[in-house]
């Protein structure tokens, strides 16, 4: 069992940034982030191998974001600089409900309740 809450969302202008966290109980080697605009799909827009540090970005916020994982913490990150209007959605952590793997936006992963992040123009 993994258990994952959220924390860091909030209200920015357009530009500005915000950094999300995760605290993490239990362990998976690969982890991510994912988001959910109202009436689109959940997308994954980042995701991290911690063991070898490999990390994923979405076309739409490489360059802009960085994923990162504090292992002694347990606490899976998200910087977000440059924010924009389009990046508005409920951001989720999640970690795949298999021992190997990573989570993907319709697979079998272990949720958090979600922080929103809201960009205004």
């Amino acid at each position: 069992q993994v258990q994952l809450v959220e924390s860091g969302g909030g209200s920015v202008q357009s530009g500005g940034s915000l950094r999300l966290s995760c605290v993490v109980s239990g362990y998976r080697s690969c982890m991510g982030w994912f988001r959910q605009a109202p009436g689109k799909e959940r997308e994954l827009v980042a995701r991290i191998y911690g063991a070898i540090g490999s990390t994923y970005y979405a076309d739409s916020v490489k360059g802009r974001f960085t994923i990162s994982q504090d292992s002694a913490k347990n606490t899976l990150s998200l910087q977000m600089n440059s924010l924009k209007p389009e990046d508005t959605a409920m951001y989720y952590c999640a970690a795949p409900k298999a021992l190997v793997g990573c989570p993907t936006a319709n697979g079998a992963n272990y949720w958090g309740q979600g922080t929103q992040v809201t960009v205004s123009s």
